[in-house]
């Protein structure tokens, strides 16, 4: 069922005219995560950090340590977290947002319901900004997801307790948790600004596998990017450069002039492209 029908169906004709926002935004999340599609994405998702624990606790204790959060994660359980967000973040969380924001325009177009999602009538101002909506909260659920998996899993196998930042020095669980959300945070927003260039992809065609694909491109080509030294001049303008920065969320103190920038960038990314989704699309000749 499209976004059209599920706010048609069973309502009253009084109410028809023009659904509130977050009836609009709520309709549109349960087609999101209705797909069965987006609900494999988030298992596969959530498979990743049990794996890691899995992994981790199997293997022997003396074994070589490979990045920093893998071989913290027998010092505290919520490092299978940490780890599990860094392996994701490259493909995997990207792809998951890749398949909300094909949908967002080119799978309405492509069903032939987006010509009666605009009559309802929601408004071609408002139905972008749903759309973006679900994209923002789809990226801090990916992100969550991944968390709350692997901090379950992580204190469940290593156990809780204080954390060693990357700093050398410790902080109390609690705050261990709390630095694990202004990650999950972090990372969420640079996610949700790929949405906003996801949903101006979709307002360009109608075959959402293409609107995916061409995010999924776009990601895959700003880490290639940023691994070219000689190109160190575009390195601060590609949106994924700042990505890896929410490690400096883990030190003592936290380090908060690469996490500003990257907060700005993600920002002038998510403004820029859903103000080109808007224009494209304000202007789009609507006919499926």
């Amino acid at each position: 069922m499209s976004a059209a029908e599920s706010l048609l169906a069973g309502s009253p004709p009084a109410r028809r005219s023009r659904p509130g926002f977050m009836r609009f935004l709520g309709s549109e999340l349960r087609i999101v995560y209705g797909r069965r599609r987006n609900l494999a994405g988030l298992g596969v998702l959530a498979v990743v950090p049990i794996v890691i624990a899995i992994a981790v606790r199997a293997s022997s204790s003396d074994s070589p340590g490979g990045p920093a959060f893998v071989s913290a994660i027998t010092g505290n359980g919520l490092f299978v977290a940490l780890a599990a967000l860094t392996l994701e973040l490259p493909l995997f969380l990207p792809l998951a947002i890749a398949a909300i924001t094909g949908d967002a325009v080119a799978g309405e177009a492509n069903l032939g319901t987006l010509r009666y999602l605009l009559t309802i009538p929601a408004g071609r101002t408002r139905l972008l900004a749903v759309k973006y909506a679900s994209i923002v909260l789809g990226a801090l659920a990916a992100a969550s997801l991944v968390a709350v998996v692997g901090s379950l899993m992580g204190i469940a196998l290593f156990g809780a307790g204080s954390m060693v930042t990357l700093s050398g020095t410790e902080i109390s669980f609690g705050a261990a948790v709390w630095r694990l959300v202004l990650c999950v945070g972090y990372i969420a927003a640079g996610l949700a600004a790929l949405g906003a260039l996801g949903l101006f992809i979709s307002t360009l065609t109608e075959q959402p596998i293409g609107a995916m694909v061409a995010v999924v491109v776009v990601n895959v080509m700003m880490f290639v990017l940023d691994s070219i030294s000689q190109l160190s001049w575009l390195h601060p303008w590609l949106l994924t450069h700042w990505w890896m920065a929410y490690g400096d969320l883990l030190r003592d103190p936290i380090y908060t002039a690469n996490i500003g920038r990257g907060l700005l960038t993600a920002a002038a990314y998510a403004a820029v492209f859903w103000l080109a989704a808007w224009a494209r699309f304000s202007n789009k000749d609507v006919s499926s």
